[in-house]
Formats: structure tokens, C-alpha cells, sequence
């Protein structure tokens, strides 16, 4: 075969010097017409420059776009010479230019709509018995070119089956209810780009699309997935299709000049051939560095791009191509059909087929086709994906069998509409050289793709497959080396694979790049999100960087602390201190001192002291809303235990020394009643009880903010009005038996009973404005302390002023213990009086 192949192709290139009559090959009569869209040109004249309505020409050859005609003609050959499909059916064709533009392909498009024999499209209210020129088209290639065609063709219901529109707007069957397409959609294509980008975990990448459908399309479907896969894209620029504008230039320089600025190793390109090889070709005179470039079937196999004078600098060349097969004999048809043109016989045999179906209305067939010989399309004819061109021709071939009703013999001859094929293209399968396809629910079909590497050797490019997606993508990394400085797979990453532990932060102005944060304390890293820290459970807790939480302990004042152990002894000590001056004033209770300082209402008071350091007990250990409730209640009626006897010998103290006249009468009166007055004072404090009991008493609140490991357990002052309540009667006693004895003085050497009260009241004063500060403010386990100290600080600043330099009297010095001494404040009259006698 390649001997034969070989001399073909010698002799096709020596025949090229005379003109052939392949342009002559593109029409054809037949039982029923089917249309071709198909790029034969490209390079358009300025279209901008068009002043009238005229018919767009393009400049030059397009190889790819000859061979995909040829491959209809050669299905549409195949099926008239078939005995099973469409038997004694001829198929005829009818092929036009559409020079990669809409403005091109719109007047063919409207040609093909035309009532059949005529050259007008007739306007009616129903086109349901319409016959146009065509039965179905297939084509055009470029997606822009299937947008404006699509929605034309739609209106009449005649199916249109594209073999190279994948932009993913015409996957909607809606709109475009007859449009079909033998090529997986851009969403495809894209899933396996991302899948690709994903195995070698590059997330810092550029993305350039062509500013047309396609461009724009793409770029837009990868933009929306990127960011599902953590993939940040530092880059994202269209390229002109138009290179004939003078701006083209300038723009195509910008865009190297800011991939330059990202630092990205990995370029993804969706364009098609022209926009692609204007940007590599400034890439590399602008000195680009070697990147990854990933590209696309619109480039990639392009022989142009890979001549590019110095490609192989660019790097390295990835990319997906659709999955297809060879169509067999297509080669050989190719090749013989050159041989053929050449001959005047077939030529002319050809022109009078050609003849058959009247005047030609559009000269936009391949005028340059005539020029063309084998040798100038071989080289694209063995990369040129044919096989959705033959696959498309068949789809409306088995639509048209099944719905004309033929059998494997014959079929019969009816007049078949358009819109009449749609239901069997839409729910059957067919198939092709053995292999089935069928259109999906958005009118494709997905064979997969192919992964293809640009593998050079001696300066020989070869198209490596080096892998194969097909919902999923397996690659076969041992085939790809990758062109950079140390052979190595280069990385292009802006976020790192941050540690366990560890959160994404976004850094700097592109939203997906990230520097690696540790989680802070309470909250922990999870794996399904790992771009934030989740918080711990309110009962748990974690250290910082941590995978976990840990359930909390409980916080109190333990019994066995060393902070406890000191107030503990402390406590002792007081308590100690308070029941040894009880003991003395006991055995000493007939004694003027111990009956001037209230006798039997001293030990009360004392008894009190003792009950309000016991209290001290409640604030240590585990809480509970019962504790809570206690530990105020009885201080309160400590205290007021103690101020009590303190306000009946304030009274006593006032009436002699500001109203010595009533004194006597008063005095006794006050005296015989002294435990009821004591009495009265806890009867109020007991009701304040009640009332606090009643209005909002402290509770036991679980505290997990105060800590970072630990859950505070604390009692809590639920109302402070029903607390000031409580102690504020114990400030207004207080306040009064300050007020009655602060002024008093004694005369001579006589012991003044009223300075023990004064300063026994001005330490508790003092000790509350601390105790309320702390109080108030500290929500820890030094919120008991503090109580505690209140509590030691008060009792000793009562028994430190009042009651011990009583003690020191009746130990050390008790020649002063007389009646003459210690009840000077009762009995002698005061001064101002004895200053009148006189």
C-alpha cells in the first residue's frame, strides 16, 4: 500500500502544474439533497470594508476544511453504493464555503431553505408540508458559525448535524430543537482539562481563549469549574481573531507581557488555529519562557502551528483531541479522486452531473481546489479527524431509512420533510463501520478524547498519545518529558498543600491563592473544608493547629490547691482567733469591759464572726445552685448577726453623748431591749433573704469563654438588684453606727467604747469598695477568692479593731478593767455641760 500510496502521490504532484476540475466535485443530483457547510477558505477580506451587500470571498486555501468535504462526499458515495442502508436511494449533495465566517455561511444557509426548484423561501402561516432545496445539512464546523445558523435552520425544522460545533449554548434542544453534533461539547473538553491540571497539581495557571464563540465559551466553562477544584487562575485573556487589525498586534504583546508578570508555568489556550499560532509566535519572539501549554484539537494539529520557526522553545505541548477512529478506505479515496480529477473524461463526466441540477446560484464552492494537488493535502490528510464528518452523513442517511420505512431490499419512493427525521434521530442508535453511536438528550454524541503530546526528535515532530479520557483520565506519565531546564515536571502552584491542621488564607489580590495558616485555639481543621477552621463544640476544646477537639474539665476552687490550702489556714486562723475572744469574754463576761462592750451581745457578735468565716467553706469544691444560694445568704446574716449588737451600742453611745437629758429614761429602755432591737435586725435581713431568694438569686452558670481548656463553673448574680438588696441593709447599719459614733470623744483618760466601732465599720466599708470592684469585674475562679478574702478581711478587720485591744486590756493590763474606766462614755456627763456649771 505505501509504495502505491507513494507513486500517487509523485504522480498527483507532477499532474498539480494543470489546473483539475476538483471544484467540480462538491455538487451532486440525487433522490434527496443533503447540504454542506464546510471552511474550504479562510483569511476574508476586510469585512469592514464592505460598503454593499456583496458576496464575502476569502484569500486563501483551507486543507482541513477540502478533506472534511471530501469525507462527506465519500459517506454519501459509500451509502448510494450500499445494498442495506437506503437501497435504491441515491443521496445527492450540495457543498458550499463558509470561509470560517457567519456572513459567509448565512447566504448558502438561506439557499438550502429555498422551496425546492426555486430559488425563493415562500412565506406561509404552517411549513409543515415545506419541501426546501435540502432534506438536512451538515455543518458548519466553527461553533459561531452554528449559532447563527442553527437558529435559521431550527425554525424549519431541518436537522442540521454539525461535526466540529461544541460550544455548550447549543446543547440546549429548546432552542435549537434540530441542531446535532458528532463532537463532544466545550463542558466535556473542559472536565478533562481540569481532571489534566488536577493529576499534576498545577493550581496557578493562565487561560487564553480566542475572542469568538469558542474563546469565550470555554474560558468561561473552565472559569466556573476552577474554582470547585481549588484551581486558581492568575491570568484569564482573550487574543484577536482578526489579525488584520492593527490593534491585533499590540493586544497579543500585552497578553505575553502580563502571563510574564503571573510567574505561571502552565498555559491553557482555547483557540482555534489562526489565534493560537499568532500568540506562539510572539511568545517565542518575545522570549517567553518555556511553559506547559495545554491545548485543544482547534490547534493542536495544526501543521502550520508546528512549523512555526523555533517552536520547539515554547516548551512543552499538551492537549486533547476527540477520540476517533480512521475511516476506512477514506485514504485511498482521497487518493484516487486526485488521480481522477486530472483526467479530462471524469472531469467531464462530472460537469454534466454537475449540469443535472440547473445553474449553479452561488459561485462560493473551492475555486482553488482546482490548484490543489495530493501532495498539498497529504500531510493533513493523516492527521485531518474525518470520522465525525462520516458519522454525521450516516446519521441522517439511517434517520431517512428508517423513516421512509425501507427494508434491506429496497426502499419506496415518497416524499420525505425534514422536521419528519427528527423523531428517528432523536431515539435511535445507528451504526457506523461497526460502531454505535446515538445523540444524547442535548443532541450530541461523546466518544472522549485523546491525550496528546508534542514528543519532537530531531527536530521531527511526532503526536504521542500518552493518554485517554473518557469520563475519567488515565495518563501514562512515562511517555511525557517535559522540556524544561532539569527534565523534570515543572510545578506551578500559588497555594501549597498546607499540613493538617492548617487553614487556607487568601492572599494578595487572586481570591484561590492562599498562604497555610494554623487554626487557632477552639477550633480545628477539617478535611471537608479546608479552607476555614471549624470551632469546637462549646464543651470541648482544642489547642491551636489542631485535627481535633477535647471534651473540657471542669474549673472550681478545689480543696486541695495550694491558693485554697492558704485561705483554708487563714480561715482556721480567724476562726481560731474569733472562739479564743469568745472563751476570754466569756470567763471575763462580770467584768466593766466585757459589760460596757455589750456583755452577752459581744458573744453573739462574736458567735456570728464565727458562722461568717465557716461561710468561707461554701466557696470551695464543686458549685451548685443550692451553694450559690447559701454562700450570700449567710454572709448577709453574718454580717448583720455582728452589726446588729454594733447598732445597739452605737444607740446606747449616741443617747448619752448628744442627748445626755433624755439619756436616762431612754438608756434603760434601750438596754432592757437590746435582743429585741437584735432581733428586729435579723427579722429584716431574713425577709431581704426572702426577697432575694424570691427576685433573682445566684446560680450555677457553665462559663466556656473565660477559659481556653477549661469549663468554668461559677455562681453566677442573676439579678443585682435583689444583691444589692441583700448586702446593701448591712451598709445601711452600718452606715448608721458609724454616723453615731465616729464624732465621740472621750475626756481625760477615760476608754472610748465608740473608736472600735468607727474603725471596725471603716474596714468594712473599705474592704466592700474592693470587694465590689473585684466582684463585679472577675469571672474566673478568683471570683470565690475574692469572696473568700472578703469574708477573712472583714472578720479580722472586726476583731482587729473592736475585740482585740479589749483582749489586751484584760490580759495585759487589768488594772484598767474598772467601772471608773471603761464607763466614762455612760456615765460622766459631757463636756459642754460642765462647762455651764461652771
Amino acid at each position: 500500500m505505501a509504495p502505491a500510496l507513494l507513486l500517487c502521490l509523485t504522480l498527483g504532484c507532477a499532474a498539480a502544474l494543470k489546473p483539475s476540475c476538483l471544484s467540480a466535485q462538491f455538487r451532486r443530483p440525487g433522490d434527496y439533497i443533503l447540504g454542506g457547510l464546510f471552511p474550504f477558505g479562510m483569511d476574508t477580506i476586510n469585512l469592514s470594508a464592505r460598503a454593499e451587500p456583496s458576496l464575502v470571498g476569502c484569500e486563501r486555501l483551507f486543507v482541513n476544511g477540502l478533506i472534511w468535504a471530501l469525507g462527506m462526499k465519500f459517506a454519501i458515495e459509500e451509502i448510494n453504493n450500499s445494498t442495506s442502508l437506503l437501497p435504491g436511494v441515491q443521496l445527492g449533495y450540495d457543498m458550499y464555503d463558509t470561509c470560517f465566517e457567519p456572513l459567509a455561511a448565512l447566504q448558502p444557509s438561506l439557499l438550502f431553505l429555498t422551496r425546492n426548484g426555486t430559488r425563493a423561501i415562500g412565506l406561509h402561516c404552517n411549513y409543515t408540508d415545506y419541501q426546501p432545496r435540502v432534506t438536512a445539512v451538515i455543518g458548519p464546523h466553527k461553533s459561531d458559525l452554528c449559532l447563527a445558523t442553527a437558529k435559521l435552520f431550527s425554525f424549519f425544522l431541518v436537522p442540521q448535524v454539525s461535526y466540529g460545533g461544541s460550544s455548550e449554548q447549543l446543547s440546549d434542544p429548546e432552542l435549537y430543537p434540530s441542531f446535532y453534533r458528532t463532537v463532544p461539547s466545550d463542558k466535556n473538553l473542559v472536565e478533562a482539562v481540569v481532571q489534566l491540571v488536577n493529576k499534576f497539581g498545577w493550581n496557578w495557571i493562565a487561560t487564553i481563549g480566542s475572542d469568538d464563540e469558542y474563546g469565550r465559551g470555554a474560558q468561561a466553562q473552565f472559569s466556573s469549574m476552577a474554582g470547585d477544584h481549588s484551581i486558581c487562575i492568575a491570568f484569564e485573556g482573550l487574543i484577536p481573531t482578526d489579525l488584520a487589525d492593527p490593534k491585533s498586534k499590540a493586544h497579543l504583546e500585552d497578553t505575553i507581557t502580563a502571563i510574564n508578570k503571573t510567574n505561571v508555568n502552565i498555559i491553557i489556550l482555547f483557540a482555534y488555529s489562526k489565534p493560537a499560532q499568532a500568540l506562539l509566535r510572539h511568545s517565542i519572539r518575545m522570549g517567553l519562557s518555556k511553559k506547559v501549554w495545554i491545548g485543544t484539537e482547534a490547534w493542536m494539529l495544526s501543521n502550520t502551528a508546528a512549523s512555526i520557526p523555533n517552536i520547539q522553545s515554547i516548551g512543552t505541548v499538551l492537549g486533547f483531541i476527540m477520540k476517533t477512529s480512521r475511516v476506512p478506505g477514506f485514504q485511498n479515496y482521497v487518493t484516487d479522486l486526485f488521480t481522477s480529477v486530472q483526467q479530462e473524461k471524469f472531469c467531464q463526466e462530472s460537469r454534466e452531473a454537475t449540469q443535472l441540477m440547473g445553474p449553479d446560484p452561488l459561485p462560493t464552492r473551492c475555486q482553488s481546489c482546482n490548484h490543489v494537488s495530493l501532495g498539498d493535502v497529504w500531510p493533513t490528510l493523516s492527521l485531518s479527524q474525518v470520522q465525525p464528518v462520516h458519522v454525521a452523513v450516516y446519521s441522517v442517511a439511517h434517520a431517512l431509512h428508517r423513516a421512509l420505512g425501507c427494508t434491506h431490499r429496497a426502499c419506496p419512493r415518497a416524499p420525505i420533510r425534514p422536521w419528519q427525521l427528527l423523531h428517528f434521530m432523536n431515539t435511535l442508535p445507528f451504526q457506523v463501520n461497526g460502531q454505535s453511536f446515538r445523540f444524547d438528550q442535548s443532541h450530541g454524541t461523546h466518544t472522549g478524547y485523546k491525550l496528546i503530546f508534542w514528543s519532537w526528535k530531531n527536530n521531527s515532530l511526532t503526536y504521542l498519545p500518552v493518554g485517554d479520557y473518557e469520563g475519567s483520565l488515565d495518563i501514562n506519565n512515562s511517555l511525557i518529558h517535559f522540556h524544561t531546564a532539569d527534565q523534570k515536571e515543572p510545578t506551578s502552584e500559588c497555594l501549597r498543600h498546607c499540613k493538617p491542621g492548617q487553614f487556607r488564607e487568601i492572599k494578595g489580590f487572586h481570591l484561590c491563592c492562599y498562604d497555610c495558616t494554623d487554626c487557632p485555639e477552639n477550633t480545628f481543621w477539617s478535611q471537608k473544608d479546608s479552607s476555614t477552621c471549624t470551632p469546637c463544640p462549646q464543651q470541648q476544646w482544642s489547642p491551636a493547629r489542631s485535627t481535633q477537639c477535647y471534651e473540657r474539665s471542669q474549673r472550681y476552687l478545689l480543696w486541695h490547691e495550694p491558693l485554697t490550702i492558704a485561705l483554708l489556714t487563714l480561715m482556721a486562723i480567724t476562726t481560731a482567733l474569733t472562739c479564743l475572744t469568745a472563751l476570754l469574754f466569756l470567763r471575763n463576761l462580770q467584768t466593766p469591759l466585757v459589760r460596757a462592750s455589750g456583755g452577752r451581745l459581744s458573744l453573739f457578735a462574736l458567735l456570728s464572726l464565727v458562722l461568717l468565716c465557716l461561710s468561707c467553706c461554701l466557696h470551695i469544691g464543686k458549685p451548685s445552685d443550692h451553694l450559690c444560694m447559701a454562700q450570700q445568704v449567710l454572709h448577709a446574716l453574718g454580717l448583720t448577726g455582728c452589726f446588729s449588737t454594733f447598732f445597739v451600742k452605737s444607740l446606747e453611745i449616741t443617747l448619752v453623748t448628744e442627748f445626755p437629758r433624755c439619756a436616762p429614761s431612754l438608756l434603760h429602755w434601750v438596754t432592757q431591749r437590746a435582743w429585741l432591737l437584735v432581733a428586729l435586725c435579723l427579722l429584716t435581713e431574713c425577709s431581704l433573704c426572702c426577697c432575694y431568694l424570691r427576685l433573682g438569686p445566684d446560680s450555677l452558670v457553665a462559663d466556656y469563654k473565660s477559659l481556653p481548656r477549661e469549663v468554668l463553673l461559677v455562681c453566677h448574680t442573676q439579678s443585682w438588684g435583689a444583691f444589692a438588696l441583700l448586702h446593701g441593709y448591712n451598709g445601711c447599719l452600718a452606715l448608721v453606727c458609724f454616723l453615731g459614733t465616729f464624732m465621740v470623744q472621750s475626756r481625760g483618760k477615760k476608754y472610748n467604747m465608740a473608736r472600735g466601732i468607727t474603725f471596725a465599720i471603716l474596714m468594712y466599708f473599705i474592704t466592700c469598695i474592693f470587694f465590689v470592684a473585684f466582684f463585679a469585674t472577675l469571672k474566673t475562679v478568683l471570683r470565690s477568692v475574692t469572696q473568700i478574702c472578703t469574708i477573712l478581711t472583714t472578720s479580722l478587720g472586726i476583731l482587729g479593731t473592736y475585740y482585740i485591744p479589749k483582749c489586751y486590756i484584760i490580759l495585759l493590763k487589768p488594772d484598767l478593767n474598772t467601772e471608773d474606766y471603761c464607763q466614762y462614755s455612760t456615765k460622766e456627763e459631757p463636756e459642754e455641760d460642765s462647762a455651764n456649771r461652771q
